[in-house]
């Protein structure tokens, strides 16, 4: 996956069959969709795959357990359908993950008991596991440090648990692979219509270079989910507001505060939200909030309250509750959600199905959503592109379909497992120069090997995108991806080309927006 190569694409293919705006989960699902049904697919993203929402999540591959008890059985259905099929297609990403819902209250066993049978029920084959009640000494031999004052026992069910950003870089590896074309840093600024009002293209600007380029397309696919409303405006300055962003926001934390490999679900906090402590990269992922926000943006930033929501709420739970200085990395995202038609609905109760609309200029937007149904969202997306761009009509394959790194077999302990097949070309780098396997930063992993593989095969162009999203270190430990910034962007200079002052403002530019997810 090599942005040269698609830059000499955009040059050399007159008509795209589909050109799709937006390099999230969306967006990136749906490009897959089209490449492996044989169109002509390119990907536009304004800045690095799943640089916004879609790199922030609580990394979950769920059904959602919170929306079955809300009765929204359609979704959950659909979402535990999903999660089996990805679960079967990445098995290098996603994993089963025990989840323990702690009672304190007599009811709450056989409540939640029961609720999640029918959960089970729902999987089907292809469930990850039978959710049970266990007694208190159970619960404490799972989570040992969890509060055990009025711990009566608790509920354990099955989830799947994955890697959010290195997902979407193998679904971007894997629209390639299957003929498709993506590209980052390259930003829509218009689109282009016909004599009869109809949309036939966009007009983009590379963000790298400058160069402006007039884009021929049969159908363009609004994938751009909280800023899905930009693109609606480019169609029709009057369009409605479709979009509410909604924050979620996510502590890290040292594993010490979660010992054991099992997370905790609390199902209903003091304001009817839920709230996950969940192993992760060897630490453990806390939230999340849901924020109702007025602005959109690609670096949101966590409210005071918010950080002391979970903070307070995970106290109420762990024997040794977090402190400010016991955060690592602090980080938020924006939730597409579709606006309500009631001005009083909460954001949490706003449905999580996604949504697909056509303008009369032909415009096909997509929006609400989550991972765990990103390839339900391409194909239905694609089906309705095949109607609107006339293109031939071709029955989608990606159900069980493998995603690029596909691969079954292998060792939990192994640091590079994450890259699924293509971490035997990172040894392959390693074993050629030796000095490629020494560690990025003391106390984790990550070795230089790992930064030329990004930039010659996943497209990382930032010391960001490396550090952020190729591995998760920007989450994991701010401090320490501070740290590791001066030797990521003098290889990343040589790999690229650039000289010594790219290299200095790139690691002031880095430590800038890193110190944002430092608590101080």
């Amino acid at each position: 996956m090599k942005r040269k190569s698609s830059l000499e694409a955009l040059n050399n293919i007159p008509l795209w069959d589909v050109v799709v705006i937006g390099g999230g989960a969306t967006g990136l699902g749906t490009a897959v969709e089209a490449a492996t049904r044989g169109y002509k697919t390119l990907l536009l993203e304004q800045s690095d795959f799943a640089k916004g929402t879609s790199g922030r999540s609580t990394k979950l591959v769920h059904g959602g357990v919170r929306y079955l008890a809300q009765g929204d059985v359609s979704l959950v259905l659909e979402a535990l359908k999903e999660r089996g099929l990805l679960r079967q297609n990445a098995p290098h990403l996603v994993r089963n993950q025990a989840f323990i819902i702690p009672n304190y209250e007599w009811w709450d066993g056989p409540f939640y008991t029961v609720g999640l049978k029918v959960y089970d029920w729902m999987s089907g084959k292809l469930g990850l596991g039978p959710s049970e009640h266990i007694d208190e000494g159970e619960v404490l031999k799972a989570i040992p440090n969890l509060k055990k004052e009025g711990l009566l026992g608790g509920v354990i069910y099955y989830d799947g648990q994955f890697d959010d950003a290195r997902l979407a870089v193998n679904l971007a590896q894997t629209c390639v692979d299957n003929g498709g074309t993506v590209l980052n840093y390259f930003k829509v600024t218009a689109l282009t219509k016909d004599d009869e009002g109809m949309i036939n293209g966009v007009e983009g600007i590379d963000m790298e270079t400058g160069e402006k380029y007039l884009i021929a397309a049969k159908v363009v696919i609004n994938a751009t989910g909280v800023f899905a409303d930009s693109i609606l405006k480019m169609d029709n300055p009057d369009a409605k507001r479709t979009i509410v962003p909604s924050q979620g926001v996510h502590i890290i934390l040292d594993k010490k505060f979660l010992q054991g490999n099992s997370a905790i679900m609390i199902p209903k906090t003091s304001d009817g939200r839920v709230l996950f402590a969940v192993p992760w990269h060897g630490k453990v992922v806390v939230g999340t909030t849901d924020t109702l926000m007025e602005h959109i943006s690609l670096e949101p930033r966590a409210l005071p309250e918010e950080i002391d929501f979970i903070l307070n709420t995970a106290a109420d739970y762990l024997a040794y509750p977090p402190k400010r200085e016991d955060v690592l990395s602090v980080f938020a995202g924006l939730r597409p959600l579709a606006a309500p038609s009631d001005d009083n609905e909460k954001t949490k109760e706003i449905s999580r199905n996604h949504k697909i609309s056509v303008s009369v200029s032909g415009l096909v937007t997509i929006t609400g959503g989550k991972w765990t149904t990103y390839r339900k969202m391409g194909e239905d997306a694609i089906d309705k592109a095949q109607l609107i761009g006339g293109l031939d009509e071709t029955p989608s394959v990606t159900s069980n379909m493998p995603i690029h790194g596909y691969v079954k077999n292998f060792e939990e302990t192994d640091t590079l497992h994450f890259y699924g097949s293509d971490a035997v070309k990172i040894r392959d780098i390693m074993n050629d120069n030796p000095k490629m396997a020494q560690p990025i930063v003391k106390g984790y992993p990550y070795v230089l090997a790992e930064i030329v593989w990004a930039v010659r095969e996943e497209m990382a162009r930032t010391v960001e995108d490396f550090l952020a999203r190729r591995i998760r270190l920007l989450l994991l430990d701010a401090r320490a991806s501070i740290e590791a910034a001066p030797v990521v962007a003098k290889i990343m200079a040589r790999e690229l080309g650039y000289n010594k002052k790219w290299q200095k403002e790139q690691i002031e530019a880095y430590t800038s927006l890193a110190k944002e997810y430092i608590l101080t």
